[in-house]
């Protein structure tokens, strides 16, 4: 039998007269149909739950390859400058050492406020008041704040500033409050929050 033929006997099959319980004698064009049909419907089914899976595994994988070869990536980099990481490292391990020697210790502050009082006097300032005030803690380091009251001319306070922040000691000065002095428009009143640093050491971690 030919294709044609067998096509043409499908095209006269009434689905209203099949039979399935006399599926075995059936013409041989509606046995070819319903083998066709089966295996349609069991290659659909194996791909839905088989290989469908199976692809959706694969596109996971390919996706986790991908991400690994990025880290990969930035790994053999950081593996190629390893050298340079490690001169930075010391570089900033030596910044970091220089900077703590900037910070005064318990011993030094008094010698820090001896040193404020002098440029003050040597600016020709009048000084009010030079205290230490109440610590306070941070993550890394303490810091000790200082109230300044002095009194005298705009150049005198200008050279007096210029003399702190000049210090070898890290001194930052903050909340000027200036006002002029009753009687005598040319002198001034200054207070000054200025703060200092020590690093915080092992105990007061603790």
């Amino acid at each position: 039998m030919s294709l044609a033929d067998t096509v043409r006997q499908l095209n006269d099959i009434d689905i209203n007269d099949i039979d399935l319980t006399r599926i075995g004698v059936w013409p041989l064009s509606g046995r070819i149909a319903v083998l066709v049909f089966s295996a349609v419907v069991i290659i659909g089914a194996g791909y839905y739950f088989l290989i469908k899976d199976i692809y959706n595994k694969l596109d996971i994988a390919q996706n986790q390859e991908k991400e690994l070869f990025v880290q990969f990536e930035a790994k053999q980099f950081e593996a190629a400058n390893l050298d340079a990481y490690r001169d930075q490292l010391a570089e900033m391990e030596e910044t970091f050492g220089t900077l703590l020697k900037q910070l005064p210790k318990d011993t030094e502050v008094p010698g820090l406020l001896d040193d404020i009082d002098e440029y003050g006097r040597g600016s020709g300032l009048t000084i009010n008041k030079v205290d230490l005030e109440q610590e306070r803690i941070g993550e890394f380091y303490v810091e000790l704040p200082i109230r300044i009251e002095v009194q005298g001319g705009y150049h005198e306070l200008g050279s007096f500033i210029s003399g702190i922040a000049g210090m070898p000691r890290i001194v930052t000065l903050h909340d000027f409050e200036i006002a002029t002095e009753r009687g005598d428009g040319g002198v001034l009143n200054m207070i000054i929050n200025a703060k200092t640093y020590r690093y915080k050491d092992q105990s007061e971690e603790e």
